[in-house]
């Protein structure tokens, strides 16, 4: 009946102005006949709340909003210290890239003493250097498996002695125009060095060691070559590359920090699996974990409640650039821009001569 007492024949009204107008029958629901069927019998489902609850509370255990990491800064890796770049465009594993590097833009040569104390200057927190097992069993800091991309030399690192690679010249095979012209040659004679002299030339500073040959003999040596280390040292040091050399080297060290890439994929797939439940799965704990920001973005928590939850078990995210299969580092200012505003982990460069200055003036 209307309020002039008249029998209704036609539907109800859907809006109503007053809430006393609505017929007893529909209390509780006079707020949802405007809507679509599915929504009104979503929002009479308690399952459909059920769900929204979980949603939110999902969203606020992995929201970056409450974290407050204004005490942080980010913490810049120099590539096997300051180097010369290269175009990363069709290359392989054995690729000569010391062949194709761009056109020099400064005098340094990679994983030389010049070119980590180059890094520090331009103010690399933590400086990546590669290291190779030679003929006498010493650790010398090098990049290829070969001498001859490089150096002046012939044939494997490890068919030759630390003193024998003291002679070699590391600049002679850089070229930017394929041959024409060697900008290094004959500036790299005698510095090709050993690990044992980088540590003892910057004692107090941060390495992130790349062990680039496989197996086990590498592992060992450069165990008993940190046991002659002190304390605090070792605690400057985290290791990546192979999984067998690294799994002796965590088993005498266990807060070291290490990656490898099939530990790193473990770790990651785990944590998407239990993250959002704020759980910190056990294989991505006390790493060295680098990442394609493209792929870190979707991780639990990202940014800063990830970054937070991986200090608290000791793994520093390092965050790298995906390019044709291989990573690199941010190198530009307009690479710098892909970055999240006010990103407190670390990151990965190879030209810390032009990041450096930019984010720690």
């Amino acid at each position: 009946m209307d309020r002039a007492g008249r029998r209704r024949t036609g539907p109800l009204p859907v809006i109503y102005e007053k809430r006393g107008d609505v017929p007893s029958a529909l209390k509780g629901t006079w707020y949802m006949s405007g809507l679509p069927q599915i929504f009104q019998n979503l929002a009479r489902s308690k399952g459909f709340w059920i769900l929204c609850a979980c949603i939110l509370l999902v969203w606020l255990n992995n929201t970056s909003w409450p974290i407050d990491r204004s005490d942080r800064t980010i913490t810049l890796v120099a590539h096997a210290g300051l180097g010369q770049t290269y175009d990363l465009d069709g290359v392989q594993w054995n690729t000569n890239t010391a062949a194709r590097i761009h056109p020099p833009e400064h005098e340094y040569i990679e994983n030389t003493i010049p070119s980590i104390q180059a890094a520090f200057a331009y103010g690399a927190d933590i400086v990546e250097c590669d290291v190779r097992l030679t003929a006498d069993q010493q650790l010398a800091v090098f990049h290829d498996y070969r001498l001859d991309y490089r150096t002046n030399g012939h044939g494997l690192v490890s068919d030759h002695t630390m003193a024998e690679l003291r002679q070699l010249d590391v600049g002679y095979g850089y070229t930017a125009d394929q041959g024409t012209t060697f900008p290094f040659r004959g500036k790299g004679m005698g510095l090709m060095v050993t690990l044992e002299e980088v540590l003892r030339t910057f004692p107090d500073r941060h390495f992130l060691i790349h062990i680039k040959d496989g197996g086990t003999p590498i592992g060992h040596v450069l165990l008993n070559f940190l046991q002659t280390l002190d304390t605090s040292q070792i605690q400057q040091i985290s290791v990546y590359g192979n999984d067998t050399a690294l799994d002796l080297l965590r088993a005498h060290y266990p807060q070291m920090q290490i990656l490898s890439k099939a530990k790193m994929k473990a770790a990651v797939v785990q944590y998407m699996l239990l993250g959002w439940t704020g759980l910190i799965p056990d294989a991505i704990r006390g790493m060295e974990l680098h990442l394609p920001l493209q792929y870190a973005q979707w991780l639990w928590g990202w940014p800063d409640r990830f970054l937070q939850r991986m200090e608290r078990v000791n793994t520093r995210v390092v965050l790298v650039q995906y390019e044709q299969g291989w990573s690199k580092g941010f190198n530009s200012c307009a690479e710098l821009q892909r970055l999240t505003p006010q990103y407190t982990g670390a990151l990965w460069t190879d030209r810390i001569d032009r990041i450096g200055p930019l984010l720690k003036p």
